[in-house]
């Protein structure tokens, strides 16, 4: 009787949004997974779930949306958002070497800079220039749970400005570190994600190249070592990238191990390549 009094309580209210930063951190999540165990599910629940936030969250003007709901796309997007997405586009582009990828996460690192950007601070504001105003501009820099919004963004940054040689990508993002740079070493629990960003300016970071038609085979053979300290781009032929220009060679696929731009000279076996990595 008591079990039967009970159901006919109101029911509490259900939360079932979708918000475009915590999709876009499992698409991250998803990539990692998949480069890691090679199961294919995982890049497909990936690739989906960025399909989504294109074909749902993002609006004509290159904008996002921040939360979708009954089939309903509302708010406009924060600046966790941009740099969540930022990174899974990088991410899923690692799994994938779909330079569309790079394409979309451009456009959104393009877009935060204009309404996002702060002249004085050289730091991203929360909210875009394009909400209504409100008594104070917030802008998170701490990590928590969560990594910040800024300190994602500032990875974005460099992640893109590598892949793309754009300098002032990776002057953006060296600047942003530098700001809360004497602040890591007093608290580092509320500077972790920022911690990663600054592993790869002090120490070396690696560029690894592959080009030819084995890609994605010497790419599994690649991550099923850790290295965290390193990219990976990669084509099946030839490439505008920066980093894939003049690196295609007909009938072989080659591993080009590089750090700021200077690479090595090329292998063809993974093991050579990785003896390259220090």
């Amino acid at each position: 009787k008591l079990h039967k009094v009970r159901w006919e309580r109101e029911k509490p209210g259900l939360d079932d949004k979708s918000l475009t930063s915590w999709n876009a951190m499992m698409i991250s999540a998803y990539t990692e997974a998949y480069d890691a165990l090679g199961d294919k599910v995982f890049l497909a629940r990936a690739e989906k779930g960025a399909e989504f936030i294109l074909s749902q969250q993002k609006k004509e003007d290159g904008g996002l949306w921040h939360s979708y709901k009954g089939g309903k796309s509302t708010i406009n997007a924060y600046l966790e958002d941009y740099a969540h997405c930022i990174e899974a586009f990088v991410n899923l582009y690692q799994s994938t070497f779909d330079e569309k990828w790079l394409t979309e996460a451009k456009i959104l690192a393009d877009y935060s800079i204009e309404h996002f950007f702060s002249e004085q601070n050289k730091m991203f504001f929360f909210t875009s220039n394009e909400d209504p105003s409100l008594i104070a501009r917030k802008m998170e820099v701490n990590d928590n749970v969560m990594p910040s919004s800024n300190s994602s963004l500032a990875k974005g940054l460099f992640y893109l400005g590598t892949y793309l040689d754009n300098e002032a990508y990776l002057t953006l993002s060296k600047g942003m570190l530098n700001n809360v740079q004497e602040y890591i070493s007093k608290y580092g629990s509320a500077y972790s994600n920022w911690s990663l960003l600054m592993l790869h300016q002090v120490f070396p970071f690696y560029e690894v190249a592959v080009s030819g038609k084995e890609l994605k085979a010497k790419v599994a053979e690649i991550n099923r070592t850790y290295v965290p300290n390193k990219l990976l781009i990669g084509s099946m032929g030839d490439s505008d990238l920066p980093l894939l220009e003049f690196k295609y060679t007909e009938g072989e696929t080659r591993i080009y191990v590089c750090v700021n731009k200077s690479c090595k000279l090329p292998v063809t076996e993974v093991a050579e390549a990785l003896k390259q990595i220090d």
